[in-house]
C-alpha cells in the first residue's frame, strides 16, 4: 500500500511537472498571439505596410536588407540598424514617411559616419530655430512634426491638419537662414488610411 501511494504520488508529480512545462511553452505562445491588441485587419495592413516599406529600402540600397530592420505596428513604423552617412538615415525616414498609411516613423538607426563638430552645431542650430518658429507660429501643431537637418538641408516629417498648415510649416522652413532645401513629406490627416482615435 505505502508502495503504491508512493508510485502513484511520484507519477502524478512526473506527469504535473510534463504537463505544466509542455502547457507552458504552449499557452505561453498561444497567449502573445491572441492577446495581440490589433485586429486582424491591422495586422494585415501592417504586415502590408513592412513589405511595401522593404521594397522601398531596397530600391534605394540593396543593403539596406541587411543593415536596417523595420517593425510597423498599428501604422506607426520603427526603424533600426545601422548605415554611413546621416543623409541616408534621412533618406531611409523619408522612404517610411511615404509608406501609405503610415501614422508615425521613429527612426532609431545609427551612423557609422565620422563627428563633424562645425557641421552638426550648424545644423542644430538650423533645427532649433525652425522648431522654435513653429511653436511660435499659432497656425502650426509643432508636436506633430519631427524635423532634422543635414548639411543645411532641412527633412520636415509629420501629418498637418489642413493644406494652409503644411504650406505655413514649408514656408517658415525656407525662412530659416543658411538653409539650402527644404524636403518636406507632411501628410494631411483627411489622406491618412488609418485615422488617429
Amino acid at each position: 500500500m505505502k508502495n503504491s501511494l508512493i508510485l502513484i504520488f511520484f507519477l502524478f508529480f512526473i506527469l504535473n511537472s510534463c504537463a505544466g512545462t509542455g502547457s507552458k511553452g504552449v499557452f505561453g505562445t498561444g497567449v502573445s498571439i491572441a492577446l495581440d491588441p490589433r485586429s486582424l485587419g491591422t495586422q494585415i495592413d501592417d504586415s502590408i505596410m513592412q513589405k511595401n516599406l522593404g521594397a522601398r529600402l531596397i530600391m534605394l540600397d540593396s543593403s539596406y536588407i541587411l543593415s536596417v530592420k523595420t517593425k510597423v505596428l498599428d501604422g506607426r513604423i520603427f526603424l533600426t540598424g545601422k548605415v554611413n552617412d546621416p543623409e541616408e538615415k534621412l533618406q531611409i525616414t523619408k522612404a517610411a514617411w511615404e509608406t501609405e498609411g503610415v501614422r508615425s516613423v521613429r527612426n532609431d538607426i545609427k551612423v557609422k559616419e565620422d563627428f563633424n563638430f562645425n557641421q552638426s552645431a550648424k545644423d542644430l542650430l538650423i533645427t532649433s530655430q525652425l522648431r522654435t518658429a513653429m511653436i511660435l507660429n499659432k497656425n502650426i501643431k509643432a508636436s506633430n512634426y519631427n524635423i532634422d537637418t543635414y548639411k543645411k538641408k532641412i527633412f520636415i516629417y509629420g501629418i498637418a491638419t489642413t493644406k494652409e498648415e503644411r504650406k505655413e510649416v514649408i514656408d517658415e522652413a525656407k525662412n530659416i537662414l543658411d538653409v539650402e532645401k527644404v524636403i518636406a513629406s507632411i501628410f494631411l490627416v483627411d489622406d491618412l488610411r488609418i485615422q488617429k482615435n
